[in-house]
């Protein structure tokens, strides 16, 4: 299913340099508009010297400053040879705009600002696209790169017209620095909490303004992982702010996952820590148990729901006497339980949630792409998880043991291993009323319109899918299945890991949002596309159907590879 808020594919401008008067660059520049399908977005563009308008914008208005504000040439599309996620990897191209960094002073002097990038093409289609972070943050989202989950070839949300634009969410990293140390600060943790968003998505309305003369007619949402946290925040918190919000494999129930993830970190910690070798062992034997439970041999699981359920890694049990690669002892059979074990709190949290739902099966030997990947990246690391963490430990144990030092007991020195929730529980509430993304309650945002789109990746060991799956029928059960489908979708891809890779993964859910925002088209079961990181083709490698929760793909006949051989169903 092709959406109709559609772009032509050849629009990249190749032009090197960047003249001052706009009607010169408006001939350089393909019309964002002209292709931009039927919608109820109008047009607007900088003034007619687009280099003084920009300029014009540096200045301060209360707590919000802009500091710099350029000119920028037309760039052209690039791919590196390595990066931390697929996409990571591609520097779209973009049209000229005007690039405008700035920053929001804190009420508290001890906290940092609160830093942000607009980016303003030159030709504007009267929407707005503000990106999520990912992670801790601390590291400025420029608004450049490729949304969550858009395909490799497509124009970038800027080339299409959008304003983009992100945060550092109010605290800046730095190497050699546990990534928690802002949580130290109240304002900063509470920044990146939710109010850091809200600041920048007001602050970019008004630079909007000041641009063009006008607000955004309508405005999007798009992160993934922490950024998905952000893009339900939004939707709860400030209902009104957003028309369309996409949340990929959002870190939602966040108290539950550091926890989860600390606890998974111990299980592994001495004799208990697996190997990669022993990973693909149990990778194998997964798909060994489910590959075919879908009538297709394509080392997929379609189905990770049912084949959790299926798959006994007591199968993988050493005989008496044995050890080694072919085999896993008993202190790593109770690790892998661990980590598919539901972790239950002695007191609710937010909402009433009292517990984190364990990871499922399937992917735990994806390659690590970057940092990124299956369980060795995640969960296991290439070595057993050390104090303070290691570089080379799992991401997991180095989020969740860093959390819990720095932001529930707030001491840096803290041995986790003595960790005990029950002494922390006034803290563990603060935080989750903070961070936890799981009020049920849309109906505001329903009543104003709003549109919500779910991903959860089914081979995710960052954060567990079952959590975000949870939360949806949450949803439903609050406000009615009919009514919820009126508003939001979940969508699961199966074998697909935290950043989009393992399986299929690329969908083009901004022009989704869009035909359903603005042309009242409600998504149904979509395609996604596992491509090439080589330009300018990125060749399609194989698709599949991407299903509304709870159906999954179902092998037909025909080619593996490709979507059409699959049909959704429960």
């Amino acid at each position: 299913m092709q959406p109709t808020f559609e772009r032509n594919k050849d629009r990249e401008s190749r032009v090197e340099t960047m003249p001052r008067n706009r009607a010169k660059l408006r001939a350089l520049l393909v019309g964002s508009v002209a292709v931009m399908g039927a919608s109820t977005a109008s047009a607007a563009t900088l003034a007619e010297d687009a280099d003084t308008a920009c300029k014009g914008l540096v200045g301060a208005a209360d707590a919000v400053k802009i500091d710099t504000a350029t000119l920028q040439a037309p760039s052209q599309l690039a791919v590196a040879e390595r990066g931390p996620t697929p996409s990571g990897r591609i520097t779209p191209a973009n049209p000229g705009f005007c690039k405008v960094i700035g920053h929001i002073e804190p009420a508290d002097p001890k906290a940092p600002p609160i830093k942000f990038q607009v980016n303003l093409p030159v030709e504007w289609n009267g929407r707005s696209l503000q990106y999520g972070g990912g992670g801790f943050n601390g590291v400025l989202i420029t608004g450049l790169a490729l949304p969550p989950a858009y395909p490799f070839d497509k124009p970038s949300p800027l080339a299409r017209g959008f304003v983009t634009y992100g945060t550092d969410s109010g605290h800046e990293s730095r190497p050699g620095e546990p990534p928690q140390l802002f949580a130290l600060n109240d304002e900063a943790f509470e920044n990146f909490a939710h109010r850091a968003y809200k600041k920048v998505r007001d602050a970019a309305v008004a630079l909007m303004q000041r641009a063009y003369g006008k607000a955004p007619e309508k405005m999007y949402f798009m992160g993934s992982s922490e950024g998905g946290r952000e893009g339900l925040t939004m939707a709860q918190r400030y209902p009104d702010d957003f028309d369309g919000i996409f949340a990929r494999v959002p870190v939602i129930n966040w108290v539950g996952l550091q926890h989860a993830g600390t606890r998974s970190g111990l299980a592994t910690m001495g004799e208990g820590w697996i190997n990669p070798a022993q990973v693909k062992l149990v990778g194998d034997a997964v798909r060994q148990a489910c590959d075919k439970a879908d009538g297709s041999d394509d080392a997929l699981v379609q189905d990770p729901v049912a084949c959790k359920a299926a798959f006994k890694v007591e199968a993988l049990r050493c005989a008496a006497g044995q050890s080694g690669d072919q085999c896993l002892t008993e202190a790593q059979i109770k690790a892998v339980n661990t980590l598919h074990a539901t972790y239950k709190f002695p007191f609710a949290l937010a909402n009433g949630l009292d517990d984190y739902p364990g990871w499922g099966v399937s992917g735990e030997d994806t390659p690590a792409i970057g940092p990124t990947g299956g369980w060795v990246a995640w969960w296991l690391g290439t070595a057993p998880p050390a104090q303070p963490p290691a570089p080379n430990n799992g991401i997991a144990w180095i989020y969740g043991a860093g959390g819990i030092q720095y932001v529930f007991a707030r001491d840096p020195k803290l041995d986790v291993t003595t960790y005990k929730v029950g002494e922390h529980k006034a803290r563990l509430l603060e935080v989750s009323k903070l961070m936890d993304s799981t009020d049920p309650d849309l109906s505001r945002f329903r009543a104003r319109g709003g549109r919500l789109i779910m991903l959860e990746h089914m081979a995710d060991y960052a954060q567990s899918p079952y959590a975000g799956i949870r939360y949806f029928g949450s949803v439903e059960r609050k406000l009615g299945k009919a009514e919820t489908a009126e508003f939001a979708r979940l969508y699961t891809a199966p074998g697909v890991d935290h950043v989009g890779s393992g399986a299929p993964a690329n969908v083009d859910m901004l022009s989704a949002l869009v035909d359903w925002v603005e042309n009242g088209k409600a998504p149904g079961d979509l395609e996604v596309a596992e491509q090439k990181v080589e330009a300018p083709s990125f060749a399609v490698l194989r698709a599949m159907p991407l299903c509304r929760w709870p159906a999954w793909p179902h092998y037909k006949s025909g080619p593996v590879t490709e979507a059409s051989s699959f049909a959704c169903a429960p």
